[in-house]
């Protein structure tokens, strides 16, 4: 066949070989390529205008680079090779047992870039042979025979003219139809365990399913009725009324989310990316802030803080049986408006900070207690605040370890909190199962530590009980020491069963110089004197009051002496050894509280019921008060508790409207003894008894004896007991 220049020998070449090559731009091709075989002095692209086929002129993009006919004849080839580029060469390693160093001679340099395995296995192997077995069939080299000549059968058939198969009748034709068949039946394709198939598509159809949905019928009923005008009317305020309703639950929605944003705004913020924000939830920057306010209160209450350190009142220096009271300091807080303060005391540490018990006394409307604790430099809010499911009733700080608090409560447990703990829980607790008491407990009394130096303190409750609890490691232990019996007046028959009632204990005290001495208070208006060695019996009674004694207690100075009031209006000073009150003082009113003042043998101070505090002094005044001051000035409202300050001239009075009023005390009722040169400091408390014993060896007479009482007659309204008829 003749051909036309390289061109058509190219072309011809490719479509023989199968492929069909893609058509090349001619911009893309040889020179040769263009122009066919023709010589090189006779090829010139200057001349293009010269060809007679217009479409073979190249062209020359304005975005081609304009590259030598170095760079373009430039190959670019990428061989993949055996040999591993990275592999390390004559690599001398140390010869042990030669003891020297000895090159390497061969290392593996193949480098394998595809490899895949194939999953045929041959039908003559083992595992071939295993597979057939598996599926049913049964293998043998006969098998194979019979298969090649069944073959070879079947191709000769086929081979038969169409003429002598007509010729041969319909049994020939029968049995060429039987043989392919049976061929077939005997030539059964064999799969390997992958399913093998040469079709061209081998993907798995699904097969189809039904989806249905199953929907429950609607219900329906039958509904008729007559259309009028007061129907529709009905119908309208029925739709406008829940309409109304709508709008007021979202109306309720928008406030409540207003009350919670007003809420947000005085608790900290916390935002985890803000430094400020973590610093001022930090304890340093809390002491920084309470310190900033601190100094914003004594910015504002600057007057009080003067009057605090340098007022004197100027009127006592004429009057020197007289005194006065100066109020500084109101302490509230929101959250006990509606209740009263049932106990103050007074850190031992700490002589600006006092911790207030706050509960009710009305006991048909019993509800939460609080427990504030208050600092003189911060009037305006509390420094610590615990709230308590069940009413406080009193409290006491630790002598030795200021951040332990005891306090009592309304439904007759007891607990210690520790204020320097954040958790604002209580760190011990009683309950049923560990001598929880039955009634509300009245007072609770810190003392000292026991041989194997627990803490222990003591309660009074109104179940007749004085209990003693010890705190064990982490558990609260305890052991009754009185139980409170009243004394049967009426004489019961023999054959009868001994009844014993039990008393209720309301107040109790200490002896300042003997620990093991002390007395109670009870609701019946008797004073039992006690020890914590006897706990069957009483080692005195005294009959001290016609109604229930609120407070006792023990001279700071002097070991024989206390006091006690009730609320028959009266306040009684006793001697231990006398059954008969040396000084009995009728106040008019319910006397809530009474205390002596821990720089004066002779000075005490009491409140009562109508707001008044009456502060006396034994060594001015025998028979009246010094002051007579009305600390309250709303009606109906109640003092229920006093404490003198250890430190300061200062005084707190708590009523029932759950407020704190700060009082100091003027020069006539704060005057201390006067240390003479060369007299020991320590004789101050030495000389304060016998100032005291002055004043009763006028009241005693020295032939008086226990069994001798003063008579009755002489406890007219203010004025002592005289032992001298």
């Amino acid at each position: 066949m003749p051909t036309r220049g390289g061109l058509e020998k190219k072309s011809t070449q490719a479509v023989v070989n199968g492929s069909v090559p893609a058509p090349r731009r001619t911009s893309q091709l040889p020179r040769n390529s263009i122009m066919g075989n023709f010589r090189d002095d006779e090829q010139d692209f200057g001349n293009m205008p010269e060809l007679s086929d217009e479409a073979l002129r190249p062209i020359r993009p304005d975005d081609q680079l304009k590259l030598t006919e170095a760079e373009l004849n430039e190959e670019h080839t990428r061989i993949l090779t055996t040999r591993n580029p990275q592999a390390a060469e004559n690599i001398v390693r140390y010869s042990y047992k030669d003891r020297m160093y000895k090159p390497i001679p061969h290392i593996d340099q193949l480098a394998i870039h595809f490899q895949l395995d194939g999953n045929l296995i041959l039908r003559d192997s083992d595992e071939g042979r295993r597979q057939i077995a598996r599926d049913g069939g049964e293998y043998s080299i006969d098998d194979d025979e019979e298969e090649e000549e069944d073959i070879q059968t079947t191709i000769a058939a086929t081979e038969i003219d169409e003429d002598a198969a007509a010729k041969e009748g319909d049994e020939d034709e029968e049995e060429k139809s039987q043989k392919p068949s049976a061929v077939v039946s005997k030539t059964k394709k064999l799969t390997n365990q992958f399913n093998f198939s040469e079709r061209a598509s081998q993907t798995y159809n699904n097969p189809c399913r039904d989806r249905e949905t199953f929907v429950e019928q609607t219900p329906r009923a039958v509904f008729s009725d007559n259309v009028s005008q007061w129907a529709i009317f009905d119908a309208y305020n029925e739709d406008y009324d829940l309409q109304q309703k709508v709008k007021e639950k979202e109306q309720k929605k928008i406030l409540a989310k207003k009350d919670e944003e007003k809420k947000k705004k005085f608790v900290a913020v916390d935002l985890s990316g803000d430094d400020m924000a973590k610093y001022a939830r930090s304890k340093a920057a809390s002491v920084s802030l309470k310190i900033i306010e601190r100094m914003i209160n004594q910015n504002t209450f600057d007057e009080i803080a003067q009057d605090f350190k340098y007022w004197e009142d100027a009127a006592d220096e004429y009057r020197e049986q007289e005194g006065s009271l100066l109020p500084l300091w109101n302490f509230q807080y929101e959250l006990t408006k509606k209740l009263s303060c049932t106990h103050l005391t007074w850190n031992s540490q700490y002589s600006d900070m006092f911790a207030v018990a706050f509960g009710s006394y009305d006991f048909l409307k019993q509800a939460h207690g609080i427990i504030l604790i208050f600092s003189l430099k911060n009037p305006s809010f509390p420094e610590y605040i615990y709230q308590t499911e069940s009413g406080v009733m009193c409290l006491d700080f630790h002598h030795t370890h200021s951040n332990l608090l005891c306090c009592g409560f309304y439904d007759g447990s007891v607990a210690v909190y520790n204020v320097a703990d954040d958790t604002k829980r209580p760190k011990y607790q009683s309950s049923a199962r560990n001598g929880k008491h039955t009634d509300p407990v009245w007072q609770v009394r810190w003392q000292k530590d026991d041989l194997d130096a627990n803490f222990n303190f003591y309660s009074v409750s109104s179940d007749g009980r004085v209990v003693c609890w010890t705190i064990v490691k982490s558990d609260l232990m305890y052991h009754d020491i009185v139980q409170l019996k009243l004394e049967q007046a009426v004489e019961e028959p023999e054959e009868a069963v001994p009844l014993t009632t039990l008393g209720c204990g309301t107040c109790f005290d200490f002896n300042k110089q003997q620990d093991y001495l002390f007395i109670v208070g009870t609701e019946e208006g008797k004073i039992h004197k006690c020890s914590k060695s006897y706990n069957n019996q009483f080692l005195d009674t005294f009959d001290a009051h016609h109604m229930a004694v609120y407070a006792v207690r023990w001279n700071c100075f002097h070991p024989k002496i206390f006091i006690s009031c009730s609320a028959d209006w009266t306040v009684k000073i006793w001697d231990i050894n006398y059954k008969v009150p040396l000084f009995v003082y009728d106040l008019g009113s319910a006397v809530g509280d009474v205390a002596w003042a821990p720089y004066s043998s002779t000075v005490f101070a009491a409140c009562t019921a109508d707001g008044k505090i009456f502060v006396f002094d034994l060594n001015v005044n025998k028979y009246e008060a010094l002051t007579e001051q009305i600390v309250v000035q709303k009606k109906r409202t109640k003092l229920t508790h006093i404490a003198f300050n250890q430190k300061h001239p200062v005084l707190l009075a708590g009523d029932d409207r759950g407020n704190v009023t700060s009082l100091k005390l003027s020069p006539n009722l704060r005057k201390k003894p006067k240390v003479k040169k060369g007299q020991d400091v320590n004789e101050g408390p030495e000389a304060e008894s016998v100032k005291l014993d002055k004043i009763l060896a006028l009241i005693r007479d020295p032939d008086d004896t226990k069994s001798k009482a003063v008579p009755p007659q002489q406890q007219i309204g203010t004025t002592p007991l005289s032992a001298t008829s």
